[in-house]
C-alpha cells in the first residue's frame, strides 16, 4: 500500500470506530458477523485477518474460533493495532495483533484454514497479488474471505450514489477533522470492481478451486468466498 493512504489511516485512526458506526448506522457490525459465518469458521481453526484497522473482524473470528484456535490480526498501520490491542484487551479476547502488510505475508505456506480482509482490499496497490498473497498462507481446502462495499442496485442507486458522494465525506470530515480521506473512500469504493468482476479477478488469481459472492443490503456490500486449491 501506498504511503500517503498509510499517513491517511495513521490520521483518522482515533475516530476511525465513531465514523464507521454513524455512517453505516452499525450495520457494518452485521456485515463482518455474515462474513464469519459465510467463512465457515468453527472452534479450533487458525484465522489470518489482513488490513485489520482496529480489529473488529479478527476479535469477531476469535468469539467463534475461542480458547482453542488461533487468530492473527495484521495491519500495516500501527495507529490502528494499537486500538485494537486495547479493544482486545477490555473485551479479554486474545488475539495476535502483528504490523504487516496484505502484499508482503511473512507466514509460511498452508498456515491458516481462513485469511480474510474486509473494506481493505480496495486500498491495495495490487489487489491480485494480495488475494494470491492470503490463499498461500491457507491450507488447501480453507477459505479466502473479502468484504468489501460495492455498487448497490439499480433501484437504490440514486439514493446511495446522494448518500456517498455528500453525506459520506461530509460527516466523515466532520467526526475525523479529515474530510479528505472520505471522499477518498467513497471514489476508491464506487470505482472497485464488483460481484461477477470481482469474481473474475478471483479467477484469474487461479488459486481457488471455487468461489462465490454474496450481496449485503442490495449489493452496498458483498462478501465473496473463495475455497483455496
Amino acid at each position: 500500500m501506498s504511503r500517503a493512504v498509510h499517513d491517511m489511516f495513521s490520521r483518522i485512526a482515533g475516530t476511525y470506530d465513531r465514523a464507521n458506526t454513524i455512517l453505516s448506522a452499525g450495520v457494518h457490525s452485521r456485515w463482518r458477523k455474515r462474513a464469519v459465518q459465510e467463512s465457515g469458521a468453527k472452534a479450533g481453526d487458525s484465522v489470518l485477518d489482513c488490513a485489520t484497522g482496529t480489529g473488529d473482524l479478527a476479535l469477531a473470528f476469535k468469539r467463534v474460533v475461542g480458547p482453542e484456535g488461533f487468530v492473527v490480526g495484521s495491519d500495516f498501520c500501527e495507529e490502528m493495532l494499537t486500538l485494537a490491542r486495547r479493544k482486545s484487551e477490555r473485551l479479554g479476547l486474545s488475539v495476535e495483533w502483528e504490523k504487516q502488510d496484505v502484499l508482503d505475508l511473512p507466514y509460511r505456506d498452508d498456515t491458516f484454514d481462513i485469511a480474510s480482509i474486509a473494506f481493505g482490499i480496495r486500498n491495495v496497490d495490487n489487489p491480485l497479488a494480495a488475494l494470491r498473497g492470503m490463499a498461500r498462507v491457507v491450507k488447501p481446502g480453507g477459505r479466502v474471505v473479502v468484504l468489501e462495499f460495492g455498487q448497490p442496485r439499480r433501484w437504490i442507486r440514486p439514493a446511495f450514489s446522494l448518500y456517498s458522494k455528500i453525506f459520506l465525506p461530509l460527516v466523515g470530515g466532520v467526526v475525523s477533522g479529515e474530510p479528505a480521506a472520505y471522499a477518498y473512500l467513497q471514489r476508491t469504493s464506487s470505482a472497485f470492481p464488483c460481484g461477477d468482476a470481482f469474481l473474475r479477478l478471483m479467477a484469474e488469481a487461479d488459486v481457488f478451486r471455487s468461489s462465490r459472492c454474496v450481496l449485503l443490503n442490495s449489493g452496498i456490500a458483498y462478501l465473496y468466498i473463495g475455497v483455496v486449491e
